[in-house]
């Protein structure tokens, strides 16, 4: 493989990591600040008088969204090299097709988060009425948040099975570390989804499931940071499609 190939690989290596550890850093710290906001039965009073800190969520979930799209609109090129098959090929492009809906769903959430200030505006402006649709309004956007999340780390899980499929298939990272991904998918599903039934997004049960794909996508990230893809199985998809 000549040296500019080369290169470009080792550059799209270390945009995938840092996306990584930037998808998963921006949403855990917006974990505090918005559970400080959300908690006890003054919200619309909490986000009234810390706009600032909402506004902080807000852009720390568009940047989570942003994130998981650039994921994989930038492996999609490594993606692409590795696919040699038909079923191959659909998986990549369905993978893309997995984060971009996430970004969406994250977006769906920022959106409802936002939504919160205008309306505890009206809310205090009303004299904070209590037992009023204000309350009921509240109560529906921040479903809205939780079920936005929940989908989206859902379809996310799904895509990552997808990848770690790929990846471990090609051997252009770690089998280990393909594996563990793969391993890790499901869980996440199961972690994401309980939110539907127990209402709760930092319950025990979808924290110890989470955890194995929050570390492994660490590890991953530091990984492509600083050894990059496999330069000889990459230069093997490319010897084939010489």
């Amino acid at each position: 493989m000549n040296r500019k190939v080369m290169s470009s690989d080792r550059k799209l290596a270390i945009w995938v990591g840092v996306l990584y550890i930037i998808a998963t850093v921006a949403p855990v710290s917006s974990i505090i600040p918005w559970n400080s906001l959300t908690d006890g039965a003054g919200i619309l009073t909490n986000t009234h008088a810390n706009e600032g800190q909402l506004i902080m969520v807000a852009l720390l979930n568009l940047i989570l969204a942003v994130a998981a799209a650039g994921v994989a609109f930038m492996i999609y090129p490594v993606l692409k090299r590795i696919a040699d098959t038909g079923v191959k090929q659909g998986l990549a492009i369905w993978y893309v097709g997995t984060r971009a809906t996430e970004g969406a769903t994250f977006v769906i959430a920022v959106l409802s988060t936002l939504a919160f200030m205008p309306l505890s505006r009206e809310f205090v402006a009303a004299g904070a009425p209590a037992a009023s649709h204000f309350q009921t309004s509240a109560a529906v956007l921040g479903s809205t948040v939780d079920v936005a999340y929940a989908l989206g780390q859902t379809v996310f899980a799904v895509g990552a099975a997808m990848l770690y499929y790929l990846l471990w298939k090609s051997r252009i990272i770690p089998p280990w570390l393909s594996l563990w991904g793969l391993v890790a998918s499901p869980l996440f599903v199961v972690a994401s989804l309980s939110l539907l039934w127990s209402g709760d997004p930092n319950s025990t049960l979808s924290t110890a499931l989470y955890a194995p794909m929050a570390v492994q996508e660490m590890v991953m990230a530091v990984w492509l940071i600083a050894k990059g893809f496999d330069a000889v199985a990459l230069d093997r998809y490319s010897d084939a499609s010489a």
